[in-house]
């Protein structure tokens, strides 16, 4: 099974990094993000015609954070997420529509949305685990003096985790609510919910164009041709 992957993982690499080997490339920080102190840097790689694919690792370096009367909630974690961009018009301009994956590390005290009369409530507790995600999303790309871009985005994803839970003086909760109750105390607990996963405001800059590479080694071999 082991060699069926490493042989799988192989063929995708021989596939895709001369793919991007030959793409335009965009680095970007999301600055909604920034402003928060959210770590968040972008590689967008045009693929196509009307396709990109953009490496997306996030990072939150805070602790805890306060949120209206608590000072206690915790907000660490890594996301790192890949995905593709379909571009209605063309490429890297305009509306995009994406699908997305990735995996997550945390540290965080869980958010509940619309529940009684508060848009957000948070868990006494908070907890420990680690996720994958699978979602769609949308987004809009505006380039400007031909190698800034601003992106703005938004993306859902069904998420699945595991972890444990702590109560808020930090000792480990034995009995978090299971969907179904084992009947030995278990502090390893699951989720799957439909959550964010990214929002944000890129500001970008076209680090490499192969087109523009291409035409520099041109008019350098006919400047050494005159010259000669």
């Amino acid at each position: 099974m082991k060699n069926k992957l490493y042989i799988l993982v192989l063929a995708v690499a021989m596939v895709v990094l001369p793919t991007l080997a030959r793409a335009q490339i965009y680095a970007k920080l999301n600055a909604l993000y920034a402003v928060v102190g959210v770590i968040n840097p972008q590689l967008e790689f045009v693929v196509g015609p009307h396709s990109s694919v953009s490496i997306d690792p996030m990072f939150s370096p805070h602790k805890t954070i306060k949120w209206g009367d608590r000072n206690d909630i915790h907000a660490r974690c890594g996301i790192f997420q890949t995905e593709y961009r379909f571009y209605i018009k063309r490429e890297a301009r305009g509306f995009y529509v994406s699908a997305n994956a990735g995996m997550q590390a945390f540290d965080l005290t869980r958010p509940f949305f619309f529940q009684g009369d508060k848009l957000i409530q948070f868990e006494p507790g908070y907890g420990r685990g680690w996720g994958m995600m699978v979602g769609l999303g949308i987004g809009y790309s505006h380039t400007f003096k031909e190698r800034w871009v601003v992106d703005a985005f938004f993306a859902f994803d069904r998420m699945w985790s595991r972890y444990n839970d702590y109560l808020e003086n930090g000792e480990i909760n034995l009995f978090p609510m299971h969907q179904k109750e084992p009947k030995f105390p278990d502090p390893y607990n699951g989720s799957a919910e439909w959550l964010p996963s990214k929002i944000g405001v890129s500001i970008g800059y076209k680090i490499y164009d192969p087109t523009i590479k291409r035409k520099s080694c041109r008019q350098r071999r006919i400047e050494r041709l005159l010259s000669e």
